[in-house]
């Protein structure tokens, strides 16, 4: 059974091994309430040591997800692990994380369908994205498509602001992740606190509450 949406988080930030864990930390007093440790080339020790870094500066004030990396999630007792094209299907990740909270990353319906026992879906290229520059994106309509088939909790990805973050909100997810809109900002805390924001906002209005 997938968790209660409210344990999934709102608020996601993907990090790796060069960011600056000051900027995190800034990003997680501003309102992040998740955070990513994704770095595809780096290595399981390297990961599991930046992940304990990461736990002893942030403590419990935000959820630490390990992207990609089973073992590594296992090994640090992450507060889940988030699976990808490289990784795992879900239904092995299952068998072995007994119950580790997984997520699932997918980029269209058939994706999502197919990601049986995801606990979440990390869901995108939603907008143009300069970490996929080129990526087909889907829009809020394809976020909205999804969210019909309640297939489970939905966090928005892709070159989402403090702007348009409302708009897939509405159109039914229950969250959102984002990079550079954070991490390239002058403030980190700043940002985070506009993009937290925004979300209490789409809430408010009546969006995707979960």
């Amino acid at each position: 059974m997938p968790p209660e949406p409210t344990a999934v988080g709102r608020l996601h930030l993907v990090a790796n091994l060069s960011t600056s864990l000051e900027a995190i930390e800034q990003a997680v007093a501003g309102g992040v309430d998740t955070v990513h440790l994704r770095d595809h080339a780096a290595r399981a020790g390297d990961l599991l040591e930046r992940g304990r870094l990461l736990r002893e500066r942030l403590g419990r004030r935000a959820r630490l997800i390990v992207n990609d990396r089973l073992d590594v999630a296992l090994a640090l007792g992450a507060d889940g692990v988030q699976l990808g094209r490289r990784s795992l299907p879900v239904a092995e990740a299952r068998r072995l994380a007994g119950a580790l909270p997984i997520g699932a990353s997918v980029h269209s319906l058939a994706e999502a369908r197919a990601a049986v026992g995801a606990d979440w879906l990390l869901l995108g290229t939603v907008f143009p994205s300069a970490s996929h520059p080129g990526a087909a994106t889907i829009g809020a309509e394809g976020v909205r498509q999804v969210a019909a088939a309640d297939l489970g909790p939905i966090v928005a990805i892709g070159g989402v602001t403090a702007e348009n973050a409302p708009s897939v909100l509405r159109a039914g997810a229950h969250g959102v992740a984002v990079i550079s809109a954070v991490l390239a900002a002058p403030s980190p805390r700043d940002a985070a606190r506009r993009l937290h924001e925004a979300v209490l906002g789409a809430q408010a209005e009546g969006g995707q509450v979960g």
